[in-house]
């Protein structure tokens, strides 16, 4: 019995250990629920990567087989045709500066966890302290039986010593004090 009490602890030290490592841990459901959200992040960010693809995807072909697309580039960068006039204005710029969106960088953040030897330590440190609380009141009651029994055994030898000399003092006594040898 007094082995499975001592070994409660270490259980304590186990469970504590376990439910940190499946609730914070670095592959606990924290850390999986905050990578399942960076997984959505990435896959949003690679969708409109996709989008953007496509739109240039289009505008290169558009520029590569469609002449009038290829006009309207031409006069956007100033190129005009024979026989065509421009008007300029000073101080305004005309044409329509296209820039294309090349998407955002996304990198995923580390999982928010707590490292497996802090959790070690803590379930250390956890089980010390049950342990610790079995065994100090085992030391207390172990002292408190030994202190009484010296102290009674101190007693019986006081009374045993004090039986003695009455003996000792009943031979010594005269005659006239009625021992009769």
């Amino acid at each position: 019995m007094k082995i499975i009490k001592y070994l409660f602890p270490f259980w304590i030290g186990v469970f504590v250990y376990t439910v940190f490592s499946i609730l914070k841990g670095p592959v606990g459901i924290a850390s999986y629920s905050q990578l399942k959200t960076e997984h959505e992040k990435l896959l949003a960010n690679l969708e409109t990567l996709r989008r953007i693809n496509k739109e240039l995807e289009t505008a290169k072909n558009m520029l590569l087989y469609d002449e009038e697309t290829i006009v309207v580039y031409a006069r956007d960068l100033g190129y005009k045709r024979e026989g065509e006039r421009f008007i300029r204005i000073v101080g305004f710029d005309g044409t329509k500066k296209q820039r294309t969106d090349p998407g955002s960088l996304v990198t995923a953040s580390e999982p928010d966890h707590i490292s497996d030897t802090a959790i070690k330590i803590c379930a250390f440190c956890i089980a010390a302290g049950a342990f610790l609380c079995i065994f100090i009141p085992d030391l207390i009651q172990r002292r408190a039986k030994s202190k009484n029994s010296r102290q009674t055994g101190a007693y019986s030898r006081h009374r045993e010593g004090r039986r003695r000399m009455g003996a000792k003092q009943e031979a010594f006594k005269t005659p006239a004090e009625g021992n009769s040898l």
